[in-house]
């Protein structure tokens, strides 16, 4: 892969992973629950996620999902249920008082590693959108003369430490304001309103059109 088709495709993951999307909503949520070591359990999950739609948009299934309106329609539901389903538990996650540095800040129930891991990979590996848009965009980065798997290789492995910096980003910005969400009130908020944003995007997917 050319030198300059390289630096375009990473500008490209650095606007695609900034732009506000359903795994930052949850790197942000999982950050503010369990600080930023902890949610790099969500991340990893995230970037399983993200690495299975770039191989499947780059192997051509992206077309296929495209192409098929069944098959197009069967992700995105399950996609959108799935975020409305987050989004409806984050809601009423109960909020109990902090006592002093308790290591969970936020009233999402306590996830083990494994559950966090699962929960990003599903966040990202469920959303049409993402492997629509990564089949429309993957084929302006990709040389027809050059091997088809070094490039994917190359292009996951810029996405992934792209999207993990970022992820991460989000995480830090958000623990750094447990201190102001100590409080039982001000914890509710915040699951409803973490809660809020995913039944919206999961809503948003169910509008999604192939033609997008």
């Amino acid at each position: 892969m050319d030198l300059h088709v390289w630096l375009a495709f990473l500008v490209a993951s650095c606007v695609i992973a900034v732009s506000p999307g359903s795994g930052a909503v949850l790197s942000m949520s999982h950050g503010l629950s369990y600080g930023v070591r902890r949610t790099t359990a969500t991340i990893v999950g995230l970037q399983l996620g993200l690495a299975v739609i770039l191989l499947v948009a780059g192997l051509g299934v992206g077309a296929v999902l495209t192409a098929s309106a069944t098959a197009f329609t069967v992700i995105k539901v399950v996609g959108a249920c799935y975020l409305l389903w987050l989004g409806w538990r984050q809601w009423r996650a109960p909020v109990a008082k902090v006592a002093g540095d308790a290591g969970q800040s936020a009233g999402e129930p306590d996830l083990t590693a494994r559950q966090r891991v699962l929960r990003g990979f599903l966040t990202n590996v469920t959303n049409p959108k993402g492997i629509v848009f990564m089949a429309a965009v993957l084929p302006q980065f990709i040389q027809p003369t050059r091997p088809l798997w070094l490039q994917l290789l190359v292009l996951l492995a810029t996405t992934v430490m792209v999207d993990v910096t970022v992820m991460h980003g989000y995480a830090w910005l958000a623990a750094r304001l447990q201190g102001a969400l100590r409080s039982v009130r001000a914890r509710r908020a915040q699951n409803r309103v973490f809660g809020g944003v995913l039944m919206a995007m999961g809503a948003f997917l169910f509008m999604f059109k192939r033609s997008a």
